[in-house]
């Protein structure tokens, strides 16, 4: 139903779709990460960037509006060192979803779970772009699960187990966070209920599934 729906939409908007939208979206997160270490190593500085482009419901409701937005184009909380392989993955995450669904498709994915980031920072007062980037992991999970990652950048590892140990974190999260923990895991993966919902909650528990399987055939 979803994908007749899309359909329907992509041929009559297919022009207005941004070709390469992650490759503009990491080149963002490049440059934010480049400005800040600038501004970290210079001992005059005063200017916390990264703060300053953050999701901040009552400094944007004072005038500060760029932080709907600007908070999308954060680097990972990470070592500098590290931010180059994951922006590269993001990178190649992105283009293999463009190049499977197509510009419009990815383009509608990814600015939904923009849109449901903002909505859970409007409610709650805060967001942050963490499970706009896990939604993407867990796009190219379902739809390349065989396809070989560096875990830890040098443990080859399938999508389908990171996503594994993901779907667990996230699932274990919901559970026990509170009730503005809940809102706004939901809202930040809008994305992957609308697109992926049911195949997705069934990946994890097939998985877990046959972990536990295989654990226990080990024993015996």
């Amino acid at each position: 139903m979803l994908n007749q729906y899309l359909n329907k939409i992509e041929r009559k908007c297919r022009k207005f779709a941004i070709s390469n939208l992650m490759l503009y979206i990491v080149l963002g997160m490049a440059v934010v990460t480049i400005a800040d270490f600038i501004l970290v190593t210079n001992p005059n500085n005063t200017v916390n960037l990264l703060e300053l482009l953050s999701f901040n419901r009552y400094k944007i409701l004072h005038g500060e509006v760029w932080r709907v937005i600007s908070f999308v184009f954060l680097p990972p909380p990470t070592l500098w060192v590290f931010i180059p392989i994951i922006l590269y993955f993001y990178w190649f995450m992105g283009s293999s979803l463009e190049y499977k669904w197509g510009a419009l498709k990815f383009n509608i994915f990814y600015f939904t779970g923009i849109l449901g980031c903002i909505a859970a920072g409007f409610i709650l007062g805060y967001a942050t772009n963490y499970y706009l980037d896990l939604s993407l992991f867990l796009a190219f999970a379902i739809l390349f699960p065989n396809e070989q990652l560096l875990a830890f950048f040098v443990l080859p590892i399938k999508a389908k187990w990171l996503a594994l140990v993901d779907g667990i974190v996230l699932l274990y999260d919901f559970v026990k966070g509170n009730g503005t923990t809940r809102i706004f895991i939901i809202l930040s993966i809008i994305n992957i209920i609308i697109f992926f919902g049911k195949d997705f909650f069934s990946m994890i528990y097939y998985m877990v599934r046959r972990f536990k399987y295989r654990h226990i055939k080990k024993i015996k």
